[in-house]
């Protein structure tokens, strides 16, 4: 082989030597590139699991936020709903003596003003002096006030309370006090016409009997004096006969009342339309006592579940008494008649009010007591039995003065269910 051979020879070798040094490079190469694309590849697998499982957490948050607002909103919407539909009242009073939370039962109960939340429980208070002591002897009370019965007048209403008084906070230290008190005015209420039916029965039996025997004597006495002839006795002796005849007839007719008021009544109940009563009573005792005597009738009166009859003598009795009470001093009568209808509690309540002398009041609490009278010439059963009627109508019957400084009857009945 000559040199050229050779020489050709050599560079084939180096030439397939070289070749093989890149193939075995580029194998490298690629697989290399395989892999690192692969590796991206498993990278952006990954980065894109945990993107998706950081948006599904940031999700569930944002519904499991979501409902816990919901939850709160109905929860605070629930709370006002029942704070606001306590018919008790709810003061919260804090650690320095001022109001926080007055709920609308309290307001309205109280006539509290609007902006009472902020002021001192005093001043908040200061027309139910009664209550305001309760909270003071809760704010440094280390036990609950239970069921303490408080009595007061706000705009001329008496209520009948129920208080309890708690701590708020810690009771051993300074602390503030959370006052409840629900009306219990309808159950005492209840509870004084229970008393009296119960004293006007046991009245009634007692005496009954001894009022009929009473009549039975009086009668036999006026009888006996029907049968002297005025005529067949000496002159100086005529005026005892007609002296007995009178007094007779007198005791009769108290005796026959005391009677009425002692029996017990059968109640016929019927709606009736207590402004129809009053003006027909009204229209029948203008005739009757004559036109001096002036009777108005006023106001809204509603319907009652009543009996016609005894209520026409309720008011009848009214009107009669204010008119005597005016007559004993002179005075021309005017009688007022109002009625006003309370719907929040149910009752309407009419007035019976006269420009007399008045009542003492040192007499107001005996003026319904059988026999009590502060005229020479009155039975003293012309009130009671007013308040018996009252009281077989669930109703209550009291005593004040006018705004002329006369007498005042205001009579309370329940209105008519169907009303």
């Amino acid at each position: 082989m000559n040199s050229y051979g050779t020489t050709l020879l050599w560079l084939t070798v180096v030439v397939a030597v070289l070749v093989t040094v890149v193939a075995i490079a580029l194998l490298r190469f690629i697989t290399a590139a395989r892999a690192a694309k692969q590796h991206v590849r498993d990278g952006g697998t990954e980065r894109a699991l945990l993107s998706s499982a950081l948006q599904d957490a940031v999700s569930r948050l944002a519904d499991q936020q979501r409902a816990m607002t919901a939850r709160a909103a109905a929860s605070e919407q629930l709370g006002a709903q029942v704070f606001d539909s306590l018919t008790a009242g709810l003061i919260v009073v804090d650690v320095n003596g001022r109001v926080q939370i007055a709920n609308p039962a309290a307001t309205r109960m109280l006539s509290l003003a609007p902006d009472a939340s902020g002021k001192a429980y005093q001043e908040a208070l200061a027309s139910a002096p009664p209550l305001a002591a309760a909270v003071a002897e809760g704010l440094s009370a280390t036990r609950p006030l239970v069921r303490r019965a408080v009595d007061l007048e706000v705009n001329g209403r008496v209520w009948h309370l129920g208080v309890t008084v708690s701590p708020l906070g810690d009771p051993e230290s300074a602390h503030g006090a959370i006052c409840l008190f629900s009306d219990l005015t309808p159950v005492v209420e209840l509870e004084q016409q229970l008393r009296l039916k119960e004293a006007l029965a046991r009245l009634g039996e007692l005496t009954a009997g001894i009022a009929h025997e009473f009549r039975n004597g009086l009668a036999t006495i006026h009888g006996y004096s029907r049968l002297i002839d005025p005529a067949a006795i000496p002159e100086r002796f005529r005026p005892c006969v007609e002296g007995i005849r009178q007094e007779t007839d007198t005791l009769g007719h108290i005796v026959t009342n005391f009677l009425n008021f002692a029996r017990p009544e059968q109640v016929m109940f019927s709606s009736l339309s207590m402004e129809q009563i009053v003006g027909k009573v009204a229209a029948d005792l203008r005739a009757e006592l004559g036109d001096h005597v002036a009777v108005d009738v006023t106001g809204a009166f509603g319907h009652v579940d009543g009996d016609e009859i005894m209520l026409r003598q309720l008011f009848a009795n009214l009107i009669r008494n204010a008119a005597e009470a005016c007559e004993t001093t002179d005075i021309s009568p005017c009688i007022a008649i109002e009625g006003r209808v309370d719907a929040e509690l149910g009752v309407s309540r009419i007035s019976v009010s006269d420009n007399g002398p008045g009542i003492p009041e040192g007499d107001r609490q005996r003026i319904f007591q059988p026999f009590f009278t502060t005229r020479s010439r009155g039975s003293g059963l012309g009130l009671p039995i007013v308040q018996k009627i009252a009281l077989l109508h669930n109703g209550t019957v009291a005593v004040g003065a006018s705004s002329g400084g006369g007498g005042r009857i205001e009579l309370v009945l329940p209105l008519a269910t169907a009303s």
